[in-house]
């Protein structure tokens, strides 16, 4: 009698299951809104060695005194079923005291970043000191593991990969296929779903999300940018390599800009 009612308790979840998935909604076009924060306590941290000045040290704990460890950064992704858009919000504020630090690309937002899933090319309109570049190339490649660690973001169940980018980059995103779009915040992509969640733990900084707004989305409203001097990813590195040639920190500054 037992292994009668366990096989129809099986057969019940068989024929349940599948009905469940005939009605679960999935979304191809919206909007999401992400937010970026950065620890700056570590990333600043870092940049002081036993060698620094006294001036510097006293400075960042100043800035621990008077400002908060998280500095946040607001950005929107509009994507349609094969496209995407990701713009970075105007900065409320600008902390005069990172220029101190000298602190780079990794406390702002310099990439408008539109991608064409259906051809598998991107073009980022990139923020280089007081120049633009407009990068047309593939899609970033990055090699994912998909694990079984689940996660609720924004309202959605998201999965977690773990990845690797840049040869040495570690990334955590997290993605969820109630979205299937093949794409995330900034460059991040190739999942088979949207990428709510990422965390460069070693870089410090998150980008997670905080709203989804599934509605119609036009062309016009996802039209690539424009207005900057044309690229790739190669020959970018081959301008930034040779605008820091010679400085210490060469390697760090153009992987940065590279992100």
């Amino acid at each position: 009698m037992r292994i009668t009612k366990l096989v129809l308790i099986g057969m019940l979840i068989m024929i349940v299951k599948p009905v469940f998935a005939q009605y679960a909604h999935f979304i191809e076009a919206g909007s999401i809104e992400f937010e970026k924060r950065i620890n700056m306590y570590a990333l600043i941290g870092k940049s002081i060695t036993p060698n620094s000045s006294g001036f510097l040290v006293q400075a960042f704990d100043e800035y621990k005194r008077t400002q908060p460890q998280f500095l946040t950064l607001k950005s929107t992704l509009t994507f349609s079923k094969d496209k995407t858009l990701f713009v970075p919000a105007a900065a409320e504020n600008n902390n005069l005291a990172l220029n101190i630090f000298g602190i780079g690309p990794i406390s702002s937002q310099i990439n408008i970043v539109a991608n064409d899933l259906s051809s598998k090319t991107s073009i980022i309109q990139k923020r280089v000191f007081e120049e633009t570049f407009l990068v047309s190339d593939s899609l970033r490649k990055i090699k994912w593991k998909i694990t079984d660690e689940i996660r609720d973001i924004a309202g959605y169940q998201c999965r977690r990969a773990n990845g690797l980018m840049m040869d040495s980059i570690y990334v955590v995103a997290f993605y969820t296929d109630m979205i299937p779009v093949s794409s995330g915040p900034e460059s991040f992509s190739g999942l088979p779903g949207m990428i709510l969640g990422v965390a460069l733990p070693y870089e410090n900084i998150t980008w997670f999300a905080n709203k989804v707004t599934e509605k119609p989305i036009s062309d016009n409203n996802i039209a690539p940018p424009i207005k900057g001097k044309p690229v790739n990813n190669l020959s970018l590195e081959a301008i930034l390599s040779d605008l820091f040639k010679g400085q210490t920190s060469a390697s760090k500054s153009i992987k940065e800009y590279l992100l």
